[in-house]
């Protein structure tokens, strides 16, 4: 177990924005300012450590139970879930450097390849460890012990920049991400390239955990009929056709969300969802776990405060 003293703070939001492919993205609304700055503190300050974890498992290597193994009797109620510490938790997109035609809005969530590799450094020096999601599921529903500061990295549609850029950096760290696959993507080129399956294979063979994102990012809040069927069965089957493992994860697009949405998420296979900065629903938490986008125009110091002020 582990202990957090932090305070709330309004984070980054998804945003619809259209992207060269013609596929509608998530992005924040990044800013390089925290409320810290804006009281006239500068994040270029040394940043304190708020955590007092104790008790902890320090190995990231213990594997977690299959979330499907874990009896009934032993899951929590969803009051014990909302009162246990939140794991910080980063969503990224495109890690690339910006190009003359981004725009400002693009610009908030496409991580420049410097500036993702500080952030990655950063969190590496201060003793931070990833977690994926079997780990994290295991610590919200049975109180199973987690590594000293834990905290899990996600990175949402599938751009091939993702694979070429990203884990090489996570891999120099040892550490593991959670891709969420926009399925109607797959292997497209152009402009904004995507990995194939061969990739997304490689990343779950690697020790990554592959999760679906829909079919072409719709929003979830508007399914009806055979969307259910398009956004979240086919692309949950075609994932486990290509890496040959159950697909138990599912991150919403835009971080939008309903609380009709959420036993229709349930009863298609999935043990948990992600959403954005939203606060989580009261009877169903698991599938409403939080991420902050982590803002493109942030520094690395900036990221680290508002991750640890938007965490309770």
């Amino acid at each position: 177990m582990f202990t957090r003293q932090i305070t709330p703070l309004v984070t980054a939001v998804c945003l619809s924005v259209l992207i060269a492919s013609g596929l509608t993205g998530c992005q924040s609304k990044g800013s390089d300012k925290t409320e810290t700055e804006k009281r006239g503190v500068s994040t270029d300050a040394p940043v304190a450590d708020k955590s007092t974890d104790t008790k902890v498992e320090t190995a990231t290597t213990t594997p977690a139970p299959d979330p499907t193994s874990i009896p009934a009797s032993k899951i929590a109620d969803a009051a014990t879930i909302l009162a246990r510490p939140q794991v910080p938790i980063l969503c990224y997109h495109q890690i690339r450097d910006w190009r003359p035609k981004d725009s400002k809005s693009a610009k908030d969530y496409i991580i420049p390849t410097a500036a993702f590799r500080e952030q990655m450094q950063m969190l590496a020096d201060s003793g931070y460890h990833t977690v994926l999601p079997d780990q994290l599921y295991a610590y919200l529903t049975t109180g199973a012990p987690l590594p000293s500061k834990p905290i899990m990295l996600t990175f949402d549609d599938g751009d091939l920049d993702q694979y070429e850029t990203a884990v090489p950096i996570l891999d120099k760290h040892g550490f593991k991400g959670a891709f969420f696959i926009m399925t109607v993507a797959i292997g497209r080129r152009g402009k904004q390239p995507y990995m194939d399956k061969a990739q997304i294979k490689d990343l779950s063979d690697r020790g990554h955990l592959i999760g679906a994102h829909t079919w072409d990012h719709h929003n979830v809040k508007k399914y009806t009929g055979e969307d259910w069927k398009i956004q979240i069965e086919e692309p949950k089957a075609k994932l486990e056709a290509i890496i040959g493992k159950p697909v138990k994860y599912f991150a919403y697009p835009f971080g939008l969300w309903n609380k009709e949405a959420l036993p229709e998420i349930q009863k298609r296979g999935y043990v948990a969802a992600f959403t954005l900065a939203d606060k989580r629903d009261d009877s169903m938490p698991l599938f409403t776990v939080r991420r902050i986008i982590a803002g493109g125009q942030w520094k690395a110091t900036t990221m680290y405060r508002n991750m640890i002020q938007s965490f309770d």
